[in-house]
């Protein structure tokens, strides 16, 4: 059982090599010149100098979280596909409950106006 796992132990050791490897390459090879610019914080490519004046609406932070929401959904719905026919009927209705619940949020969404952009 545990020379099975012997490939995965492998590959993580050499990948835990190269990225130290890199990681202390750039530590001791790269050039650190601190000037004005780069030790500036960068937000956007705005110069952030100046009053916090710029307010971003809820609106936008609001259909990420749906994006979000309905992009988890996908990852659901595809290893579902893939075994659909192991599944059986019991897979088909819970994954119809599944999808029937995520409906009316949307539904619920689009009536309270979530989903427009003014």
């Amino acid at each position: 059982m545990t020379v099975m796992y012997l490939p995965v132990l492998l590959y993580l050791v050499i990948t835990m090599a190269v990225v130290g490897a890199i990681i202390f390459l750039s530590m001791r090879i790269g050039t650190r010149k601190a000037t004005r610019e780069k030790m500036l914080p960068y937000e956007c490519g705005m110069d952030p100098i100046g009053t916090l004046e710029i307010h971003f609406p809820v609106k936008f932070y609001v259909l990420a979280m749906i994006f979000i929401i309905f992009d988890i959904e996908t990852v659901f719905l595809y290893p579902w596909g893939v075994i659909f026919r192991d599944l059986g009927w019991f897979g088909f209705v819970e994954m119809l409950v599944f999808t029937v619940v995520l409906l009316i949020g949307l539904v619920y969404l689009y009536r309270k106006g979530a989903l427009e952009w003014d």
